[in-house]
């Protein structure tokens, strides 16, 4: 076994390497460029090299400084992690080249299956099915627009070398062909120094299921069943869960046997994941091989029990895999979140600052229940422009589907995130959606559930009752403290506060009289209903955590003037709780209303300016792209609301815009 071993990454997946390194006795040595000096992963391991600037392409993705931070520091081998150098043949030869061992697959089965055009013929000639395309090299715009009309639209545009939802783009019409051509050669140059792409047919309503298989140096193969992965915004994976709700035991049977069937062909030698897409019918095509660690590998190893990096290790270190086939159990159902620095009410637009407070829920094992959170940040740490937008990965198990979707839920009401925006709301409402909850998915899920994005549910209902419960708790409690403030002026009599209080939750408003109890307070509201409420939160914790009515209830709370903010299901509402009369006199206070915007166009993220696709003077149409701003390896087309022409131009290809910074005007 070795003694030490460095991680060629960052960020999340590097922590989760050295959790196991150091369990296993091993020590770590991690590289950083210089945005992640103060990063997780550098803290947490025993050594860290600085290997270059921010960009990736001049630190993280540059063979030589790796290869260097091994010779300096001694390390016997290498974990790549995901994304970056970790399906590069070239990395693991050069690795080789200096006696360092990598923790992956052969060159030559990285070769055979990393790159997607190859993977593809390699398919084929295997006989396994694929979905219909051209794996010819597109040459340019019209070339590909040639070959979609030749296949059929819709198409999926795709780079070559890509993975995480980057150089991919579908494609409905020819016009869009030739956009989505540019922008994926573009993203794929920028994020994998490779721009290839290829084309192949965009099949309606699919699903995308995969098997997670485990070879050793032995020539065994083994799967580890699969993970549907069908929710997903912009090809990029959001909530990922295994096993998959459309998959039987007959179907699981089969497309892990033809997983297997492909990794054996190919000398596989490591973990990677053979993906499918997969028809509503239970039908499925193979659709790549990813040869390393996927980002989602903790759902799988909750329902199996074992530690693929562990794995990795021993079987790069020449050890056999510890079981066989029949000794794979899948036990209950395990559901992933990914938490990313973006704002969901304004696109799903990257956010980038530092996390002034990060409060993961209580990792462990509750009852039935288990949570974990994998994450590469702390509180104080930043979100920079230059790499992925993922903050941390939330993963609940239980023994059945909706229990884990529920422990899901809590969970992330009970993550607080603020110094920038991220997409737990959005996450936390979906976990109350029915199609969601009745495993009706597709890869187009939330385009078709959100198509006109997401904006933050008004809290009704049994949401709303819990919302004013807790608020009504805590002004309880925040009266009591304040009458055991000290120093107060002696009066004949106790100060008497109005029995009746009122809560405005939004737009409802609930009226209730509260009494204490041994544990909390007892609640009564105007229409009769009594709730008992317990927590133990205490004023300035930004997660309360109680029950109501013995069921176990998290929310976010943030103060605001004369209330606070709440957050919970996906809901936002301000709680303001009143006397009778101090209610009459808020609902005459105006609401403050935002300055109108429609003149102009602003930056919607942190981001670098890639091109102005218009001139001063040129007449615009609604739709018609005007910019693309790039912002953590992924470009973004800016468009018109409307119509009209171009007044000014303010920003220049090449720089760097904070949010809201205005790229053009609209002429009057």
């Amino acid at each position: 076994m070795f003694s030490k071993i460095l991680i060629a990454n960052r960020g999340e997946i590097a922590s989760r390497v050295i959790k196991t390194a150091r369990r296993m006795g091993i020590s770590t040595v991690a590289v950083y460029s210089d945005a992640d000096r103060d990063a997780r992963h550098v803290e947490m391991a025993d050594e860290a090299v600085a290997i270059g600037p921010a960009p990736a392409a001049q630190s993280y993705l540059v063979i030589e400084n790796i290869l260097d931070a091994c010779r300096r520091t001694g390390a016997q081998a290498v974990h790549p992690g995901y994304g970056f150098l970790s399906e590069r043949a070239a990395f693991a030869r050069a690795l080789a080249a200096e006696n360092v061992v990598f923790i992956g697959p052969n060159p030559r089965a990285i070769e055979a299956m990393g790159d997607k055009i190859e993977s593809k013929r390699f398919a084929r000639e295997a006989g396994v099915s694929t979905v219909p395309g051209s794996l010819d090299v597109i040459e340019d715009g019209a070339h590909a627009a040639r070959i979609a009309a030749e296949i059929g639209l819709p198409v999926m545009i795709k780079a070559s070398a890509g993975g995480g939802g980057k150089g991919m783009r579908v494609a409905r019409t020819i016009e869009e062909v030739a956009e989505g051509f540019e922008r994926a050669k573009s993203e794929a140059k920028s994020s994998f120094g490779d721009d290839r792409v290829f084309i192949e047919k965009f099949i309606e309503n699919p699903r995308h299921v995969e098997i997670q298989v485990l070879g050793d140096r032995h020539g065994n193969v083994i799967h580890l069943g699969e993970r549907e992965c069908s929710v997903q915004r912009r090809n990029q994976k959001v909530i990922e869960e295994a096993p998959s709700p459309l998959l039987d035991a007959a179907t699981r049977a089969k497309m892990g046997a033809q997983a297997v069937a492909l990794a054996q062909a190919v000398g596989y030698d490591s973990a990677g994941t053979v993906e499918f897409v997969a028809g509503q019918d239970k039908s499925f095509y193979f659709l790549e091989m990813n040869t390393r660690l996927q980002v989602e590998h903790p759902v799988t190893e909750l329902v199996t029990g074992l530690d693929l990096v562990e794995l990795m290790i021993r079987v790069a270190a020449g050890e056999k895999l510890p079981l066989r086939q029949e000794d794979v159990r899948l036990d209950g159902w395990a559901i992933e979140s990914r938490i990313y620095a973006e704002d969901p009410t304004r696109g799903f637009l990257p956010s980038i600052g530092r996390l002034t407070t990060y409060r993961p829920p209580q990792e462990g094992r509750f009852g039935d229940v288990v949570v974990r959170n994998d994450a590469g940040v702390c509180e104080g740490g930043g979100i920079s422009i230059h790499y992925d937008p993922m903050i941390a990965k939330l993963v609940t198990h239980a023994p059945s589907r909706f229990a884990a979707i529920d422990a899901q839920g809590e969970a992330l009401d009970a993550f607080a995130i603020e110094g920038i925006r991220c997409n737990i709301p959005f996450l936390s409402s979906l976990m109350a959606h029915p199609r969601w909850r009745e495993g009706r998915l597709s890869t187009g899920f939330i385009a078709e559930e959100y198509p006109n994005g997401f904006a933050n549910p008004a809290p009704v209902g049994e949401i709303a009752l819990r919302l004013a419960a807790i608020a009504g708790a805590i002004d309880c409690q925040l009266n009591r403290r304040k009458r055991q403030i000290s120093g107060q002026m002696k009066v004949a009599r106790p100060v008497e506060f109005d029995a009746e209080r009122r809560v405005t939750i939004g737009a409802e408003e609930f009226s209730f009289t509260a009494a204490p109890t041994q544990k909390g307070v007892e609640l009564t509201f105007s229409d009769g209903r009594v709730v008992g409420v317990i927590a133990d939160w205490r004023p300035g914790e930004p997660v309360w955590r109680g029950a109501i009515d013995g069921a176990r209830v998290s929310a976010q709370v943030r103060p605001i003037l004369n209330g606070v903010l709440l957050a919970h299901g996906g809901a936002f509402a301000q709680a303001r709780v009143y006397a009778a009369r101090e209610a009459e006199l808020a609902r005459l206070m105006l609401e403050k209303t935002e300055a109108d915007s429609g003149e102009r166009l602003l930056c919607p993220m942190p981001g670098l300016v890639r091109e102005i696709l218009v001139r001063e003077g040129q007449t615009v149409k609604t739709g018609e792209a005007l910019a693309v701003v790039e912002a953590m390896k992924m470009e973004n087309i800016l468009r018109a609301e409307r119509d009209g022409s171009i007044g000014r131009i303010v920003a220049e290809p090449g720089q760097s815009l904070a949010v809201d910074a205005v790229i053009l005007e609209f002429a009057a």
